[in-house]
């Protein structure tokens, strides 16, 4: 009978053998990092390009209905400076010859803010009551609102040198509607008569394919790295390095995405200039309507040698389409400006890409895998308060920092943050001014509100507030345990009150304390025979109303901290001290110190980042005064914040206030090395 040879097993193998057969079942992670990482990279980049697509197609939609709209408020303006008293029979006429010439546009209405008049309109309910020239009704005040605010836009950039508001709105009715309001002037730069409305109906656009593109480049990545595994997997499994591996694969990964991302760029520039030529034919068709509707009405529109209509919502010139509707080379660079955040979106796709790539590949991506495994429990017990922290800390820090790197005012704080984008500069513009003080003919003249005079009033403040605290609460505290001391608990009750009393209602109450003329400090001042101070008014004395107030909230922390530290010490270390015969002094210095250093230095480091950032205090008590010369780095970001509107800006600050913190934290528990256990 024939011997027969028994089949090899996974479990009749050695372990290193056992071992190795599994990972040759195993997907590459090194595969399947380039699998993980492209399919994120790729999908973040479709779903940027749509978005970068769509805000193209609605710029120029945008454009070609401002287009129209400039145009026939330019034929308004000039009916109306002919002769305001026909102007209502003309203006009606006008508005049904431009409606007629383009069919798209509906409901135009022709508003004057002279006697809340609307003149002309295309919209047969607006004519339903009452014939046209008529005042507008009660119910129609919104309409006359949105005229005086556009008036109140144009007045105010105009007369701040800046576009701030916008002197154009425009609003989707429906997917396929588009409504505009504007301004329109009798005179070139003269003050705003009225207001011209319309709807046009839009026409769907043509979009770029980018499925098949994405598809394909999942593919092209997903082959280039299986034949690096198969190539070069065997021998990283081998050593155990899987470095050169993954780095071979991120190449591939990276040449791939290149390819992908510069096709995409040249799909969106390639929408954008054919979306350019179709509003310069537009803009062409526009002037010669213009042009021949104007005759009808001895105006001269469409004679100009400059484009006034094809502007932007502040009306400001993009300057790209020349008068003859030929398309100027700032085009291209217009197309490149709007086509960085695309850009700049790509490259951080590439780098989400490669950061998972290189996570999986390196073999972390299953260590983490198994860590959840392993305590999966553990990690759902916390998973509410992980959430919760995601949500609640991590993303508005990370979103203030990002903020930080950004010009956003309260007047911008509806733009994407790629288009108020500063990088550095707020950073440089508070760091990098050292004009603390300068001297003048009256002596020296110091700047209040320059961050180094700030950090420097910060400092002082939090190291006296800190000290007043730990000096009086630990005093006290030495007090309360004393052996046979009577009445203890009622003490310990009364000296923790200032503590439980909120703190605002403890600012308040001393800023009434310090009041020049009624408060009771200046008060008990003129009993003893001497002058009222006039608190508030110098910078030192403002200073010490806020030390005062602040040394009050705080000495019971310090107080209940150091107390119990102190009980926690043994009685007979104590003893042994004074049968060898040390003095009380010796026995504070050498046991009681080194004894409360474990508790009190951890409690330090928390009061001064509470004293660092004691808004309420400054802000209640003294409010920076005198002219801001008490601020500290967190009130004066709140007013940089909500007074200045400078939201960018107070970002930067309060990203400075906490790598202040976070490093005197880091350096003062490294050097006292407080929170680590004696063994």
């Amino acid at each position: 009978m024939a011997e027969t040879t028994p089949i090899a097993t996974t479990d009749s193998l050695a372990p290193d053998a056992a071992e190795t057969a599994v990972q040759r079942r195993r997907m590459h992670p090194a595969l399947l990092g380039a699998l993980v990482g492209a399919l994120v990279a790729v999908s973040l980049t479709a779903l940027f390009r749509g978005q970068y697509l769509d805000a193209t197609v609605t710029e120029a939609q945008h454009r070609d209905l401002i287009v129209h709209s400039m145009a026939l408020a330019d034929m308004v303006g000039r009916v109306e400076a002919a002769d305001r008293s026909v102007s209502a029979t003309t203006l009606d006429a006008l508005i049904r010859d431009w409606q007629g010439e383009f069919p798209e546009l509906s409901n135009i209405r022709v508003l004057r803010l002279s006697g809340a008049q609307l003149l002309a309109s295309t919209n047969p309910d607006d004519a339903a009551d009452k014939a046209l020239p008529r005042r507008l009704t009660r119910d129609e005040k919104q309409i006359f609102d949105l005229a005086k605010s556009l008036s109140a836009a144009v007045d105010t950039n105009r007369d701040e040198g800046v576009s701030r508001k916008r002197q154009i709105l425009l609003d989707s009715i429906s997917d396929d509607t588009l409504a505009i309001s504007l301004p329109y002037f009798l005179t070139d730069g003269g003050k705003v008569a009225g207001m011209v409305q319309l709807q046009k109906r839009l026409e769907p656009a043509a979009m770029p394919a980018g499925l098949i593109s994405g598809m394909a480049t999942l593919v092209a990545i997903g082959l280039l790295a299986f034949a690096a595994c198969a190539v070069l997997g065997p021998r990283n499994r081998a050593d155990g390095r899987p470095w050169l591996l993954t780095g071979v694969v991120a190449l591939l990964f990276s040449l791939v995405f290149l390819f992908y991302a510069r096709a995409l760029i040249g799909t969106g520039a390639e929408l954008s200039s054919s979306l350019t030529e179709e509003l310069a034919g537009a803009y062409q068709a526009v002037r010669e309507s213009a042009a021949s509707i104007g005759g009808r009405y001895e105006l001269s529109v469409g004679s100009e040698r400059v484009n006034r209509w094809d502007v932007d919502a502040y009306q400001r010139p993009y300057n790209v389409i020349d008068a003859d509707g030929r398309i100027l080379p700032a085009s291209a660079e217009l197309a490149a400006a709007r086509a960085q955040p695309f850009v700049r979106a790509l490259w951080g796709n590439w780098v989400v890409g490669l950061g998972l790539l290189a996570f999986v590949g390196l073999g972390f991506g299953r260590q983490l895998l198994e860590t959840i495994k392993e305590h999966r429990h553990a990690y759902l017990y916390v998973s509410p308060a992980i959430i919760g922290m995601l949500i609640l800390v991590f993303f508005p820090f990370f979103y203030g920092i990002a903020l930080s790197f950004t010009e956003q005012t309260i007047f911008t704080i509806n733009e994407p943050i790629t288009e108020v984008w500063a990088g550095l500069s707020n950073y440089i513009s508070i760091l990098g001014d050292f004009k603390v003080a300068s001297q003048t003919a009256q002596g020296w003249v110091f700047n209040y509100s320059n961050f180094y005079w700030t950090l420097f009033i910060t400092v002082c403040w939090t190291v006296f507030n800190v000290s007043i605290g730990l000096s009086v609460g630990m005093a006290l505290a030495l007090t309360l345990n004393t052996k046979g001391l009577r009445f203890r608990s009622v003490y310990r009750v009364l000296l923790i009150l200032p503590w439980a009393i909120p703190n605002y209602i403890t600012a308040l109450t001393w800023k009434g304390m310090f009041h020049p003329q009624f408060g009771v400090i200046n008060q008990g001042i003129q009993m003893f025979g001497g002058s009222p101070v006039a608190w508030f008014d110098g910078v030192f004395s403002s200073f010490i109303t806020g030390l005062a107030t602040n040394g009050w909230l705080s000495f019971p922390f310090m107080m209940v901290v150091v107390l119990g530290a102190l009980q926690s010490i043994p009685d007979d270390m104590y003893e042994a001290a004074t049968v060898e015969g040390a003095s009380r002094w010796q026995q504070f210095r050498y046991i009681t110190l080194p004894s409360l250093k474990p508790t009190v230095i951890p409690a330090v480091i928390i009061s001064v980042v509470w004293t660092f950032n004691m808004f309420n205090v400054i802000y209640l008590v003294s409010g920076g005064a005198p002219a801001g010369a008490n601020e500290i780095l967190i009130t004066e970001a709140y007013k940089i914040a909500f007074e200045k509107y400078q939201i960018g800006y107070s970002a930067s600050y309060s990203v400075v206030i906490f790598m202040i913190l976070l490093i005197y934290g880091v350096f003062q528990t490294k050097v006292t090395k407080a929170t680590e256990a004696n063994i």
